[in-house]
């Protein structure tokens, strides 16, 4: 990972309605000097799901610029990281392992605003945490090439 360069980080989820946006639009409003984020699913559904808008904007971040959409080969192929939230494991929907890790998140479609709610605060804490290990990642090479 060249420290000098965001991080090309793919959220993935099945429908790209609730999961993914949410990591999409947290990582994008807390973390945009870290990496570069896209969000995408594997069969999309085409929309975001209502309360998943309602959630992120009501824990301050914006909706703005989120879509449904599908990932392609070439779409994970140009990225450094790729976080599948889909449910399947990454040998079974990714071809590249070593640079997807999976999160066991829940899925809350069609779920109450409370699921909403705990899935966002779940995924705020995982994003936090990939933040810290990545800078740790960086400053570890920073230090380690001026050695």
């Amino acid at each position: 990972m060249d420290s000098g360069r965001k991080i090309h980080v793919l959220f993935v989820c099945i429908g790209n309605s609730c999961r993914s946006p949410m990591a999409e639009a947290i990582a994008r409003q807390d973390f945009p000097e870290l990496w570069d984020v896209a969000s995408g699913g594997l069969t999309p559904l085409g929309y975001i799901a209502p309360l998943s808008i309602e959630t992120i904007e009501r824990n301050g971040y914006s909706a703005n610029g989120l879509s449904s959409k599908p990932i392609t080969h070439a779409h994970c192929q140009e990225m450094d990281l790729v976080i599948n939230m889909s449910g399947y494991s990454k040998n079974r929907a990714f071809d590249k392992f070593k640079k997807v890790e999976d999160w066991d998140v829940g899925d809350p479609f069609g779920e109450d605003p409370e699921v909403y709610q705990q899935i966002f605060e779940e995924i705020w804490i995982r994003i936090t945490r990939l933040a810290e290990r990545m800078r740790r990642l960086r400053a570890a090479e920073f230090f380690g090439s001026n050695s």
